[in-house]
């Protein structure tokens, strides 16, 4: 199976593209030391970037197409396939299947572990797009709402 190999973090991305300074990402690693988290969800609460700057860094810098979510319909049966937990916790969302091979629409496609966990969870080759963390968290509001917190635990 192909994978891609992510040799820079995100924080590197956007400070060589000029989207943060040094400082901003300095201070982004000391918020997800203290507080955990996804850099570019810290990011983007930290008002240092925007979801689109770091939408179209993640696609120009790894090549992952970038997948508006708003006017996509998901098929429902997807979402059985992924915890609503992991989904949150990796701000992912299933977004099609084609016999082994499972699209996902994330807020950080090089984050690989959260790709790792999925294919355990799934048992499928992942496929991914880039989508805004609100557009995909919008998209686990809007879909596992409708059969409820599968998978769900209270950890």
């Amino acid at each position: 199976m192909a994978r891609r190999i992510i040799t820079k973090r995100l924080g590197e991305v956007l400070l060589e593209r000029g989207v943060i300074n040094q400082k901003q990402l300095e201070k982004a690693l000391e918020h997800q030391k203290a507080h955990g988290g996804l850099m570019g969800q810290i990011l983007i609460e930290l008002k240092f970037v925007t979801e689109e700057e770091l939408a179209l860094a993640l696609t120009a810098q790894y090549g992952f197409p970038y997948l508006p979510l708003e006017s996509y319909e998901i098929d429902e049966e997807l979402t059985r396939l992924i915890p609503e937990d992991m989904a949150r916790k990796y701000c992912l969302i299933a977004v099609d299947r084609i016999g082994n091979a499972l699209t996902l629409a994330m807020s950080d496609p090089s984050n690989v572990q959260a790709i790792e966990d999925v294919e355990l969870q799934t048992k499928c080759v992942i496929q991914t797009f880039v989508s805004t963390p609100s557009d995909v968290l919008k998209a686990i509001a809007k879909y596992y709402k409708k059969h409820g917190p599968n998978g769900s635990t209270d950890a």
